[in-house]
C-alpha cells in the first residue's frame, strides 16, 4: 500500500491530493468500486487532469484510500489470534469485520474481489490464512461448527454489504445484528 505524500509538492497540490482522497473515501464507502474517476473530481472540487497527475490509474487511487483499511483489518484478525479464547477471539473478529465492512462499502468489494491488483492480494491472503488459523482454533474447543469453512465468512460480507439503511449509523446497527445472528448460526449446536 502506498499511503505516503509525494515531496515538494506545493500547498495547494497537497490540498487538491487531500481533497481527491476525501472525496474518494465518501464515495467509494458509499457507492462501492464503479464510482467513476471523473465523479470523484468533480466532488472534490478539482479537474480531471488534476486528479490523473495525482493518481494515474484508478488502481493507484484505490491503494490510498483503502491502506488504513487494510491495516484495521490486520490489526482486528491479529487481535483475534491474539485471544486467549479462540472462540471469543472468533466472535470479535465476525463483530468486528463486520462492522468495518458495513462503514465501507468499497472495501468490501475491494477485499473480495477476484480481479488482480483490486486491494492488496497478498495481504488478503494473509489475512485468510490467519482467519483459517483462528478457525481451526475455535473448532478444537468445540465452539465453533466443525463444518465452518472459509468461504462461510465470504458470504458472511457478501449477505453484510447488501445491508441497506437509511443512514450510515443505521446500516452499522443492522450489521451488528447480522453479525449476531452469524455467530450463533457458526456456534457448534452442542457447544459448551
Amino acid at each position: 500500500m502506498a499511503d505516503h505524500v509525494p515531496r515538494n509538492l506545493r500547498s495547494d497540490a497537497l490540498d487538491n491530493r487531500a481533497r481527491i482522497l476525501g472525496a474518494a473515501r465518501a464515495l467509494f464507502a458509499v457507492e462501492g468500486l464503479d464510482v467513476p474517476m471523473r465523479k470523484i473530481a468533480r466532488r472534490a472540487g478539482v479537474g480531471p487532469a488534476t486528479l490523473y497527475r495525482r493518481f494515474p490509474a484508478k488502481q493507484v487511487l484505490l491503494d490510498e484510500v483503502f491502506a488504513g483499511e487494510v491495516r484495521a483489518c490486520h490489526a482486528i484478525v491479529a487481535e483475534g489470534l491474539a485471544d486467549a479464547d479462540p472462540w471469543r477471539g472468533f466472535r470479535t473478529l465476525i463483530e468486528k469485520i463486520c462492522a468495518q465492512h458495513a462503514r465501507n462499502r468499497g472495501f468490501t468489494d475491494a477485499f473480495l474481489s477476484a480481479q488482480p491488483g483490486m486491494a492488496d492480494a497478498a495481504g488478503r491472503e494473509h489475512v485468510l490464512k490467519a482467519i483459517a488459523e483462528l478457525a481451526r482454533r475455535a473448532k478444537a474447543t468445540g465452539h465453533l461448527r466443525a463444518d465452518f469453512v472459509l468461504d462461510d465468512l465470504v458470504l458472511v460480507l457478501t449477505a453484510n454489504r447488501g445491508i441497506n439503511a437509511a443512514s450510515a449509523s443505521a446500516r452499522i446497527a443492522a450489521s451488528r445484528r447480522f453479525a449476531a445472528l452469524v455467530i450463533r448460526a457458526f456456534q457448534a449446536p452442542a457447544a459448551p
